[in-house]
């Protein structure tokens, strides 16, 4: 194999690799014997019929494709260790050349890691926090805690309110014609969500189980379905239930069925106290935040467009898991708020930038302080995961691999290096003005 590394400015390269001619000659041998079951030709059994015979009657290029795949799984990771790059997107991959007894020439332009020069990383001032915990926040926290504990009741003698939730089955349609991910029996649907698009649940307010009501909403002009966008659609609705919340009574019946105290003069005095734990934890994520973005304003970087565009897909990848957590589809949550792949890949790229910077300073600050993670953080991290797993450190260890190792320690030592940056900032009140602030800089 014969890598060369040109370079395109903004921290994006190309590979240009040329993998021998024996690779692609067996490559195409083993794009034969997984399509050769699929062939037909009169006089041979399926399986039987000889390469030489198929490149004769379909040309040689009939198993370039698979060949190609077959060579980029192997010879791009290869590519990239020799290169000595490191990559932080996928690649764009262009195949400029494939022939039987010639050498496989590909293409690849991917982002490399950016370097950073950092600005101020010890002694940088952040804004001071007030943790204290009013009265009013512990009635609004066991007021939150009351409704948490709130019985659902089905209710039979008055129509949908706003707050509840409308047990339903729906199927949309377009100019009379039913479209695709448009149909839901038995949905709960929690009224004054917004869940769904449009109006859709302002009209069932004032409807009542068993009613079937026609819901005329319209389609955003930018819409995921392009079939769709803009368009009016009638959905078919049948009520089957409404249900309401119906809360506790304050007192110290309560307390008793929700904590292990006995009154409520404990119960507010155990509800303070985790709430300026939370508050104090909320405060110090605020700080590492503020402190995190203040180095990054003074460092220097340049984050390539492609490394962006993989944060954000993976950040709308986790986004699709989390929504098929709660018993609906990535699609219908497209469908039903008229969002679109690109559109939340859009609102997420100054997020997705916002954590390549931190990550990229993080590990530059782990270098110029030379912060590493030993075996005994590695064993204390195992010990906390085996704990919120149930299982043994040393069953767990076992399962991990030298490469999940050595993640774990850049792990630590990027938390280490957020640490150190705390350890050392300085606290100011928040500045009266845009001068006060820079004078405290």
């Amino acid at each position: 194999m014969n890598v060369q590394v040109e370079d395109l400015g903004k921290n994006m390269v190309k590979l240009t690799v040329e993998v021998e001619a024996t690779a692609v000659d067996a490559a195409i041998k083993s794009a034969y014997n997984k399509q050769k079951n699929r062939i037909a030709v009169p006089g041979f059994r399926k399986g039987k019929v000889p390469q030489a015979m198929i490149e004769k009657m379909y040309g040689a290029e009939v198993f370039y494709e698979d060949a190609a795949n077959i060579l980029l799984q192997t010879n791009y990771p290869a590519a990239v260790e020799e290169s000595g790059v490191d990559v932080v997107s996928q690649p764009t991959i262009d195949v400029t050349q494939i022939e039987k007894g010639k050498a496989f020439i590909f293409t690849a332009e991917v982002a490399k890691r950016p370097e950073v020069t950092l600005g101020k990383y010890n002694g940088v001032t952040v804004t001071k926090i007030d943790t204290s915990v009013s009265e009013e926040e512990v009635d609004a926290e066991i007021e939150q805690q009351r409704n948490a504990n709130a019985r659902t009741v089905t209710v039979t003698d008055r129509a949908v309110q706003e707050g509840d939730t409308a047990v339903i089955d729906f199927e949309g349609f377009v100019d009379g014609v039913a479209f695709e991910g448009g149909k839901g029996e038995n949905h709960p649907l929690e009224i004054g969500s917004h869940s769904f698009i449009d109006t859709f649940e302002d009209q069932l307010v004032g409807k009542n189980a068993g009613d079937e009501v026609d819901v005329n909403v319209t389609f955003p002009e930018q819409y995921q379905a392009q079939e769709l966008a803009g368009k009016p659609a009638l959905f078919k609705v049948k009520i089957h239930e409404i249900r309401a919340k119906e809360l506790p009574e304050l007192n110290d019946e309560f307390v008793q069925d929700v904590s292990e105290f006995d009154t409520m003069a404990e119960y507010r005095e155990d509800t303070k106290k985790k709430l300026q734990e939370r508050k104090e934890n909320a405060a110090k994520g605020t700080k590492e935040d503020e402190a995190i973005q203040k180095i990054i304003d003074k460092s220097k970087m340049e984050i390539p467009e492609a490394m962006i565009d993989m944060q954000a897909q993976s950040m709308v990848e986790e986004f699709a898991q989390r929504i098929a957590a709660q018993g609906m589809s990535f699609e219908q949550y497209l469908q039903f708020t008229g969002m679109t792949v690109d559109k939340l890949k859009e609102q997420v790229r100054p997020e997705a930038l916002q954590r390549i910077q931190s990550s990229l300073v993080l590990e530059q600050i782990v270098k110029e302080e030379n912060i590493v993670a030993s075996d005994e953080d590695v064993d204390a991290e195992v010990e906390k995961m085996a704990a919120m797993y149930g299982m043994k450190a040393e069953d767990l260890k076992s399962y991990m691999g030298d490469s999940e190792k050595e993640s774990m320690k850049r792990d630590i030592a990027v938390k280490k290096a957020v640490e150190f940056v705390m350890a050392n900032v300085k606290e100011r009140a928040k500045a009266k003005s845009k001068t006060v602030e820079a004078d405290a800089e």
